[in-house]
């Protein structure tokens, strides 16, 4: 273990250091300033500490301040070494931060004993650090694994619906990511940013719900058949519904609420304004531009500007405007998406944002 001891006179640093350097295999550093003491603890932990009372550049007292100010410096024994047997400058030394006293003259018995205690102390309270902190590492390490295994879920679910809807390319990847770009645009903090990203392949869940015919059908849909397309929202809410998880909860909210509209004139329950769950309001407009963009079976994709002026032109109207500014305000980064990302059929594109 590391022991620092600090006295600016030169006899009693080196008695202090003799009888140390017998109690067992320890690195011993001395300081006759203790003003370099305070500059060697900056870059070194300490595990106990020895400091005089009465020193020319800085007392005692003021020293173990000091170095309790250090954050790796906190919680180590300081033992102050003082021939003062004032009242008040026991209680100003264990104010600042001392942990015991030695008086002068040192009796080499007594700085033995108190100086193995104080070291098994140290040890005990290192191996406890130690030991919380392996315990939050392994926590850690576990509730990454539950939020990944809970991703991957999502991502494979979100696969076999993407393959069922008949779209080609990777759907549910584009707008998750867009979705992603949105919040962040929206600043928005990372850990919902990630929730966002990793709810979002979800939006669409309750297609598995829909009839084959109406889903894949290479034409425009009759009324009827868009009644029960529009059904897939409250399929896939109910299919989401009462997640005990962040991600799961996200997830709802967006299947239920990614075809409302800012102005209230959508659906299913025709929510308006902030009503409308920030996740849904960010997924509406990502899931629209990027259905806009992709190529579908009964129509080609549109180029990435037509469908920007699109979402531009719905701002206030089908989108929150702040999701739109935040969609305008990211869009070298969205297109830069969009052209890496495109179906094979659409269109070559080398727009200027």
């Amino acid at each position: 273990m590391k022991i620092m001891i600090v006295d600016d006179n030169r006899t009693y640093l080196m008695v202090l250091r003799g009888i140390v350097n017998n109690i067992g295999d320890h690195h011993i550093s001395v300081f006759s300033n203790p003003l370099d003491a305070l500059e060697a603890a900056a870059s070194i932990e300490f595990d106990l500490v020895l400091v005089d009372y009465l020193m020319p550049e800085m007392d005692g007292v003021s020293f173990i301040r000091a170095l309790r100010q250090l954050p790796s410096h906190r919680d180590q024994p300081i033992v102050m070494v003082t021939t003062s047997e004032q009242r008040e400058t026991r209680i100003a030394a264990l104010d600042a931060g001392a942990t015991d006293f030695l008086h002068k003259p040192i009796e080499p018995v007594e700085l033995r004993v108190r100086v193995q205690n104080l070291l098994g102390l140290r040890e005990a309270q290192t191996a406890m650090r130690d030991k919380a902190a392996w315990l939050a590492k392994e926590v850690r390490q576990a509730t990454q694994d539950l939020i990944e295994s809970q991703r991957d879920m999502a991502r494979r679910l979100s696969r076999a619906i993407d393959c069922r809807d008949g779209h080609t390319g990777d759907h549910v990847a584009r707008m998750a990511a867009l979705c992603r770009i949105i919040a962040e645009g929206l600043g928005l903090d990372a850990e919902q940013c990630e929730t966002i990203h990793a709810a979002a392949p979800m939006h669409d869940v309750g297609k598995i719900g829909i009839p084959d015919f109406i889903l894949q059908k290479p034409g425009r849909l009759t009324d009827e058949e868009m009644a029960v397309m529009r059904t897939h929202v409250s399929i896939g809410e109910a299919i989401l519904a009462d997640g005990r998880s962040a991600l799961m909860r996200c997830a709802e909210r967006i299947a239920s609420t990614h075809h409302e509209r800012w102005d209230g004139k959508g659906y299913p329950r025709g929510l308006a304004g902030q009503q409308i769950p920030i996740e849904g309001r960010i997924a509406a407009v990502a899931d629209v531009f990027e259905a806009l963009c992709a190529n579908r079976i009964y129509r080609p994709g549109r180029p990435p500007e037509d469908a920007r002026q699109f979402i531009l032109a719905g701002s206030g109207r089908h989108f929150d405007p702040a999701c739109v500014a935040a969609f305008e305000a990211r869009w070298s980064e969205i297109l830069a998406l969009i052209n890496a990302t495109s179906d094979p059929l659409t269109p070559a594109i080398a727009l200027a944002s």
